[in-house]
């Protein structure tokens, strides 16, 4: 059986490499060369003994999910559409910006949490996507980027002030941020995700900060702490209710870890995070939990939780039965929000044009799950 070598973590490889005869480095080297230059063909691996490269190359791979389509919006967003198998696909995104740029990970196939507002949920689950499947979606997003720059720089033959232009800045060519916000719940996939986090934090292959790599839950607690001890990376929490009824209903796993089970885990992951603040996301449904009352509901329950808002507005799907708050009801709720001292910021929707933005992925291309109920 042929071995991804994607699947493998700085640890896992260093055992690998034990078990073919080699030693330790090669794991470090075989890092760099994967991660770092994007490399997939052992025989490129240039500091490499040739016997070892035959080696690997009779008995692993190195390959990422297969790119089924790509999608680029007008702001220059892109959606890569990853075939999974057995019908199935993926979507993640690529979100550029002045200064740094963001790559939107999934973690499942589909997603067993069923949030009403949003349209993976809607699908229901299939399966967790393995650690090559993950971390792979990574390692296709910096191999395609630098691939394009290349190709810019070469076939327009210009001045380097021209190619500046075209990619603003270095993080415009390469990931800088990492955000596990995609298709699936990223903490129901636990093992495997921190081992693709791993891999992001490491030196020798992604070398990102723990600030600049963040895990998005609907607020599964007990991974959450497990989380702060195992790979304490920045935290999202997906609250979008000021109150468990409302919360029930929107997140339906608020049912089992409510309020005053999750609120207190957030305080929690404070003493390992990498911030000195949680970051509660907030989606914006009109009519449903965007008053002013509501918002100065959710001031005195986070009153004792440093903390910052990240508001969003929502994104239509079809059969969707929520529409999105308007930019003024938006701004109010935000205003008192502010007003409490809570830095709240209104996320800018990127990508809607391709459903690319938050709450949209889909996969249109092919049904990935399998409901059973």
């Amino acid at each position: 059986m042929t071995i991804n070598l994607l699947n493998f973590d700085a640890k896992d490889l260093t055992g690998f490499c034990g078990e073919i005869g080699e030693r330790p480095f090669r794991a470090k080297q075989l890092l760099r060369w994967i991660h770092q230059s994007g490399e997939d063909n052992f025989h490129g691996m240039s500091n490499l003994a040739k016997v070892l490269r035959e080696k690997l190359s009779a008995i692993a791979v190195v390959k990422p999910p297969h790119v089924i389509s790509e999608h680029i919006s007008a702001d220059g967003t892109r959606k890569w559409l990853m075939n999974m198998g057995s019908g199935n696909g993926v979507e993640s995104v690529f979100i550029p910006e002045t200064h740094r740029s963001t790559l939107c990970v999934s973690s499942q196939v589909g997603c067993a949490l069923e949030c009403s507002f949003c349209s993976t949920g809607k699908q229901g689950f299939n399966r967790n996507l393995s650690v090559a499947e993950i971390i792979g979606q990574l390692w296709w997003a910096n191999k395609v980027l630098a691939t394009t720059k290349k190709k810019a720089s070469s076939r327009m033959n210009e001045s380097i002030n021209k190619v500046e232009q075209i990619f603003p800045s270095e993080s415009n060519y390469k990931v800088s941020n990492v955000v596990m916000m995609g298709m699936g719940e990223p903490l129901a996939n636990f093992e495997n995700v921190v081992s693709a986090l791993d891999l992001m934090l490491d030196d020798n292959a992604y070398g990102l900060s723990r600030r600049r790599v963040t895990v998005s839950t609907s607020g599964l607690v007990p991974a959450i702490d497990r989380l702060s001890k195992r790979c304490p990376v920045s935290l999202a929490v997906s609250l979008h209710a000021p109150n468990d009824v409302l919360r029930d209903k929107l997140v339906p796993i608020n049912k089992k870890y409510p309020l005053k089970v999750l609120l207190p885990a957030c305080r929690r992951y404070l003493k390992d995070g990498p911030r000195n603040f949680i970051t509660f996301e907030y989606i914006m449904l009109a009519g449903i939990n965007d008053s002013v009352s509501q918002a100065r509901e959710l001031v005195k329950l986070v009153k004792d939780i440093p903390c910052k808002f990240n508001l969003i507005p929502f994104n239509s799907f079809p059969n969707s039965d929520y529409k999105c708050s308007s930019p003024e009801v938006i701004r109010q709720f935000r205003d008192v929000l502010m007003q409490a001292d809570l830095v709240s910021t209104v996320r800018k929707t990127r990508g809607d044009d391709i459903d690319a933005a938050c709450g949209q992925l889909a996969g249109r291309v092919f049904d990935r799950t399998r409901r059973t109920n």
